[in-house]
């Protein structure tokens, strides 16, 4: 795939904008209170919840291409939000560059104040809690089980969707079933166990273990579920190589982890201003993104 030059946000007047997250733009088709909507993925880089200053060339058109890739492949388990609409023909022609191979036209949905995220290896948050209580965001698991070690089954450990800036915080299936309602929180929780099961499975054919993921979910005026957002992304996903998998290490993975490294290595206080990023950095993370998207879909 031929990747355009780096865009850190895009700057599309045609259409009302509704909002910006750490990675997306996204704009009202049909009007404000139309049913569908563009979505842009931008190359912005977000690390420990701050947006960086740089952009990483092409991430958006990974990302894209990968969370459209998954779309397909999972499309009998539940419906998404794709149109099958051309991004390009609901902007204006000056525009049209900003987002090639880079948006999609979405149905406008409800989003569900939950994360939905799924685990299949003990690793980050979920391995510092069950150092501390033997358990997974209140699930009790076997003594002994090693970092990156393999869970006995996928584990469906929620949160809650914090406001940009902030951190997510990890909430028990009692509070989903609260929130949502116990109906729709076990239609969340299945969903979300499959999707990745089957598509943990087929990245295993592809040399990639999928250890843990997050997925997110909204309702029509009907209260049909949707699966939104991206899926199974380098940024929504620990992807690691499964060639070089060892237990009890901390594994490197297919994203943003060369920056993550480095900014460890840095004298600052993971508030924003991020600082900036060395080109050999830059062009590292380029590659790994693109690696991911070639072996997924070759």
């Amino acid at each position: 795939m031929t990747m355009t030059t780096a865009l850190y946000e895009s700057t599309i007047t045609s259409l009302p904008l509704l909002g910006r997250g750490k990675v997306r733009d996204n704009f009202a088709v049909n009007g404000n209170n139309g049913d569908k909507m563009l979505i842009v993925t931008s190359d912005r880089l977000s690390a420990f919840d701050v947006i960086l200053p740089d952009p990483i060339p092409g991430k958006g058109e990974v990302l894209t291409a990968v969370a459209n890739f998954w779309f397909g492949k999972l499309g009998h388990i539940i419906p998404n939000q794709l149109t099958g609409i051309d991004p390009e023909t609901v902007v204006a022609p000056n525009e049209r560059d900003q987002v090639r191979g880079r948006a999609i036209v979405v149905k406008r949905l409800k989003p569900l104040p939950i994360e939905a995220v799924v685990r299949g290896y003990l690793i980050g948050s979920g391995w510092k809690d069950y150092k501390a209580t033997g358990k997974v965001c209140g699930i009790p698991l076997p003594a002994g089980l090693q970092m990156a070690q393999q869970l006995p089954q996928p584990l469906f450990t929620p949160s809650t969707k914090a406001e940009l800036g902030d951190h997510d915080e990890n909430i028990d299936f009692a509070t989903v079933e609260k929130t949502i309602g116990p109906a729709l929180a076990a239609q969340v929780r299945d969903a979300a166990l499959r999707l990745y099961s089957e598509a943990a499975a087929y990245a295993l054919t592809r040399g990639i273990i999928i250890a843990d993921t997050k997925f997110e979910f909204g309702l029509d005026e009907a209260g049909t579920l949707y699966l939104i957002d991206e899926v199974l992304t380098p940024d929504s996903s620990r992807f690691w190589p499964a060639d070089t998998y060892k237990v009890g290490t901390s594994p490197a993975s297919f994203d943003k982890q060369f920056v993550r490294d480095y900014l460890e290595t840095l004298d600052w206080n993971k508030q924003a201003p991020g600082p900036k990023l060395p080109a050999e950095i830059l062009e590292k993370t380029s590659a790994k993104y693109r690696e991911a998207l070639e072996r997924l879909t070759r």
